[in-house]
């Protein structure tokens, strides 16, 4: 189940908030513990009992490492657990990718391919085993003590807002609000909260699906059929495509979220009006990037480290792991490496050459560079988006682009919308519709416009069967 979804939005949505409303404060957390399951398992049944599964042995591992006597046993227990998450992650996530990929070099020296049954992917596996890492790399710095009650862990891991497509929420982020969350449920969160929700479905289902249709039909066309106009429309309809897919999805769990009591922290913050690659990985998958830099490159040693070559080594690696986190292929890899070469550029002398370019100037070529990068990171063959970059630049116009009306005009606003914050006029407006305090007046009118957008959306994904979930690959 997807939150763009009839189902979640005719049915589970507005069932649960009902129930939930309703029911006694003591227990709000059961009801909200069930219908995580249900989501996660309404789409993946059997996998469900994993996830359910490696959270009991976590709890309790991480128990018994908080409590242990020695260093060495600390140690060990922490081993154990991070064998547990990661080993599942690998298994589930890459096994297919290296058993292919050794079959390959097999192939090449004549010796029969290893006999292997595909393994199929764990909708949201990589971002809820990257919560458990936290808890437990956590409890073992100290940082706070392990849960003592069994069932707010696992709401903490498989509370539905956030399970399959983030935010990545580390556990202090949350842990007061699992108990503590009751005194500030009142209607105007509850309206805000709705209307935050809105706001990110209109993102998915209004402009983000109809870029993908563009996009998904030039990624699909052979190579050699492809001019550059079609090369640049791709490009460009993917590059939207994923910003709106992927903060609208971000909106819609923050919007859940707050309807239910909890603040999940912001993900997105206009990630295409960065003016280096360096700022733009601090304004996209914002926890994606805070998680990467305190339980990655800080251990590496971070900035402190005793020489340049180290730290543009750290840097590196990090990215490459964050390439191989996204998808288990070479191009996901190549995308690492590729955003972790921009940011050593950019540490040894490309940041002071920006300077010196004003405010726009930077900003386009860093958005140009990020272009590329999610050309590598949408195909589906290393091949297929080295000739897609190459054909951004062949000045072949044998093919125009044919677009409808439709798109133009959605494309038009993606790209408005993903560029205004340069503007203060742009700020000032984002600021009144992302804020939370809205006078009486004005919060209720949100909400009656919500509810005209929900139901446009609503229509929109009944009327096509084109709804694309970006995520099934992570």
């Amino acid at each position: 189940m997807v939150f763009s979804s009839s189902i979640f939005l005719v049915y589970f949505l507005p069932i649960l908030l009902v129930i939930y409303f309703i029911t006694p404060r003591i227990f709000k957390n059961v009801v909200l513990l069930l219908a995580s399951i249900v989501f996660y398992a309404w789409g993946a049944p059997k996998f469900i009992f994993a996830i359910l599964g490696t959270t009991t042995l976590d709890f309790f591992l991480v128990k018994i490492m908080y409590h242990a006597d020695t260093k060495k046993k600390q140690k060990l227990f922490l081993i154990l657990s991070l064998c547990l998450n990661v080993g599942m992650l690998f298994y589930f996530k890459y096994c297919n990718f290296f058993i292919e990929n050794f079959n390959a070099i097999l192939s090449t020296v004549g010796v029969k391919n290893l006999e292997w049954t595909k393994v199929v992917l764990p909708i949201g596996i990589s971002f809820y085993t990257f919560e458990s890492l936290t808890y437990v790399m956590d409890v073992y710095r100290r940082q706070h003590k392990p849960l003592t009650n069994f069932w707010h862990y696992q709401l903490y891991i498989i509370l539905f807002p956030k399970l399959i497509a983030g935010p990545i929420i580390r556990y202090h982020d949350i842990s007061d609000q699992i108990t503590g969350r009751f005194d500030t449920d009142n209607i105007d969160n509850k309206l805000s909260g709705f209307f935050r929700f809105v706001i990110g479905l209109c993102k998915k289902v209004l402009i983000a699906n109809v870029l993908a249709l563009k996009a998904d039909e030039v990624f699909n066309m052979p190579i050699e059929t492809i001019s550059t106009g079609l090369a640049w429309v791709g490009a460009l309809s993917y590059t939207f495509q994923i910003y709106f897919d992927f903060s609208g999805y971000s909106d819609m769990a923050i919007g859940i979220g707050k309807m239910l009591g909890f603040t999940f922290p912001e993900n997105f913050n206009n990630p295409y009006n960065a003016n280096s690659i360096t700022e733009f990985w601090r304004r996209w998958h914002i926890t994606l990037g805070s998680w990467m830099r305190n339980y990655l490159y800080i251990p590496l040693g971070g900035n402190k480290v005793d020489s340049k070559a180290r730290l543009y080594f750290n840097l590196w690696l990090v990215f490459i792991l964050s390439g191989f986190w996204h998808g288990a292929a070479w191009t996901f890899i190549f995308w690492g490496v590729y955003h972790g070469v921009f940011l050593i550029l950019e540490r040894m002398f490309l940041l002071k050459i920006y300077q010196k370019m004003g405010r726009i100037v930077p900003v386009m070529i860093t958005f140009f560079i990020v272009m590329v990068g999610w050309i590598f990171f949408r195909a589906d063959s290393f091949s297929f988006a080295a000739g897609l970059t190459k054909r951004l630049f062949t000045f072949d116009f044998s093919t125009i682009p044919i677009v409808d009306n439709e798109y133009l005009f959605f494309f038009t606003i993606a790209v408005i919308f993903s560029f205004c914050g340069l503007s203060h006029l742009g700020q000032r407006i984002q600021s009144f519709f992302y804020r939370h305090a809205h006078s009486n007046l004005t919060t209720f009118a949100l909400g009656a416009l919500a509810i005209v957008f929900y139901f446009i959306c609503l229509a929109s994904i009944t009327a096509s069967s084109f709804n694309p979930f970006i995520y099934f690959r992570f």
